[in-house]
């Protein structure tokens, strides 16, 4: 394939698109689509540019009862401000939307499962060929008619699913209570494949290019569980869902919040593609040790928020030194850029940077 050099005009005629949360995203005049540049990077090959945040489309449709319970719903009709109360998820599990945090808790005080021996008494699978697919699909034709990389969310993954069952620290002594551990077992295996009938939807409805699969395993401190305690309980399920996924040309996302630099194994084994994890973690130590392993999320070297205007000089600077450090070995080694608050100056400067060193 013949490479196409950087043209300053792709930067200076970006069309505004809407973005994440209601924000303006660019949408650049790029040499090939943004999806395919996307498959480019999951593809390990040499992509046109490092992918920036209007690339990419979040899809959490409303046909699945979590991301309305959530109130976090990404689709063509989106929740209304008054839709966002919480409710029932699929499960039967009742939400309660928290205002000061933008998103739901479990509504606290009654745990619905005690014991997870009892859980094919007490959990009550959802049926998901009664929920309107076809009203889905045809809702948001045109929303995913698109030449962005499609990226849908499963909200809730398997600890936090347990969470949901039981509360967090019932559902923390579950994985390591040798009495209630086969059970677990047993649970997240039938979650694996209420997970999988779900992608297949998704395929379907929507054409998706990734699955973004939510689990948080970790504190702004440290992980919840050891590295075996994650191996033993949770790797072979998410593996389970990430085969399935590559097996149908689906790449797998893992969204998993906290401080979990030591869990970066269970990662790879489970055969995700990329996470991106927060600030927190060391991620030039990570880089080294499993860039060429696992796609990983790098942040900015200097912190951007949507309430405080950054300095533009500052911004372009550090996409300067983002590109001057990633792009040499992207190769061998992608990574994904952090975008979440950062100014047009900084998403620009990546873009433009990166298309030269990659076309020369």
């Amino acid at each position: 394939m013949s490479r196409i050099p950087f043209d300053p005009a792709e930067v200076e005629n970006a069309e505004e698109i809407p973005g994440f949360l209601g924000r303006v995203s660019k949408k650049y005049k790029t040499p090939v689509s943004p999806k395919e540049n996307y498959r480019m990077v999951y593809e390990h090959k040499l992509p046109y540019w490092i992918p920036v945040s209007g690339d990419s489309l979040m899809l959490t449709p409303r046909v699945d009862p979590d991301n309305v319970a959530r109130c976090f719903c990404f689709e063509a009709n989106p929740l209304k401000p008054e839709e966002m109360v919480g409710g029932p998820d699929k499960f039967g599990i009742e939400w309660v939307y928290v205002p000061m945090v933008n998103g739901s808790m479990v509504k606290p005080g009654s745990p619905t499962l005690a014991d997870v021996n009892d859980w094919k008494t007490v959990i009550k699978f959802p049926d998901i060929e009664t929920w309107d697919w076809e009203g889905s699909k045809a809702s948001n034709a045109a929303h995913v008619n698109t030449d962005r990389f499609i990226s849908a969310t499963i909200l809730t993954g398997f600890f936090e699913r347990l969470i949901s069952f039981m509360d967090f620290d019932n559902a923390a002594l579950a994985l390591i209570d040798e009495d209630q551990q086969d059970a677990v077992h047993e649970l997240f295996d039938a979650l694996a494949d209420l997970y999988i009938k779900i992608i297949d939807k998704f395929i379907y409805c929507y054409g998706i290019d990734q699955l973004s699969f939510h689990d948080d395993w970790g504190s702004q401190r440290a992980p919840f569980f050891s590295l075996a305690t994650v191996r033993e309980m949770i790797v072979p399920y998410v593996k389970k869902v990430s085969d399935y996924c590559h097996s149908r040309g689906v790449y797998f996302d893992m969204h998993s919040c906290g401080k979990n630099e030591l869990l970066v194994p269970a990662y790879i084994e489970a055969g995700c593609d990329s996470w991106s994890g927060q600030a927190m973690n060391d991620k030039a130590m990570l880089y080294d040790m499993y860039g060429d392993k696992l796609i990983l999320g790098i942040d900015a070297d200097v912190q951007f928020s949507f309430e405080t205007p950054a300095d533009p000089a500052e911004a372009a600077a550090s996409a300067k030194r983002f590109t001057g450090k990633y792009c040499p070995d992207y190769a061998n080694r992608p990574v994904l850029a952090g975008g979440f608050g950062a100014p047009g100056e900084y998403i620009d400067t990546l873009y433009a940077e990166s298309r030269k060193a990659f076309n020369p």
